[in-house]
């Protein structure tokens, strides 16, 4: 009889924290549900197979539709292991570093401290990567396959493809 009440201390002890589990701290507002499903990652490759950095991006219209109507908005985040600045449409400055979509350069390109309004959309926040608002224009009839490259110097590259929802 003790070993059955000691048994069923334990249990009855035990079973109280049955009703949580490691999912419950996964909690994800609409936002980051959607930014997890348009985020896309490559590795930044020299012809030669080196890894020379990592290229991450998040398609903003898919993740905030009424507020990014105006053009083709991405967040992009890159670590380099060389220290390279981005090309800026609005600077005149000749840079290694661009991004392209379709092969068309950045309309409108914004650096963005570390903590910025679109942090909570991904997990990993670092002081090596580099943070970017970037925004294309793209002809939205007819471009529903997206192609967005990073090239580091002329032989490192990446590319991220995403398909758009027929409007």
């Amino acid at each position: 009889m003790k070993t059955f009440l000691l048994f069923f201390t334990f249990l009855l002890f035990f079973s109280g924290c049955s009703n949580n589990n490691a999912f419950d701290l996964f909690k994800l507002d609409k936002d980051q549900e959607r930014s997890i499903t348009s985020l896309e990652t490559a590795k930044i490759t020299t012809k030669d197979g080196e890894v020379s950095g990592v290229f991450s991006a998040i398609y903003l219209n898919e993740v905030y539709p009424d507020s990014f109507n105006d053009g083709e908005n991405f967040f992009v985040y890159v670590y380099l292991k060389k220290d390279e600045k981005m090309y800026n449409p609005k600077e005149l400055v000749k840079t290694n570093l661009n991004i392209k979509l379709n092969g068309k350069f950045a309309v409108k390109l914004e650096e963005l401290p570390r903590e910025n309004k679109f942090s909570h959309l991904v997990s990993i926040k670092s002081n090596w990567n580099k943070y970017y608002l970037v925004t294309f224009l793209t002809d939205k009839k007819r471009d529903l396959s997206l192609s967005l490259e990073i090239e580091s110097d002329p032989s490192s590259s990446a590319v991220l493809k995403y398909l758009k929802a027929e409007q």
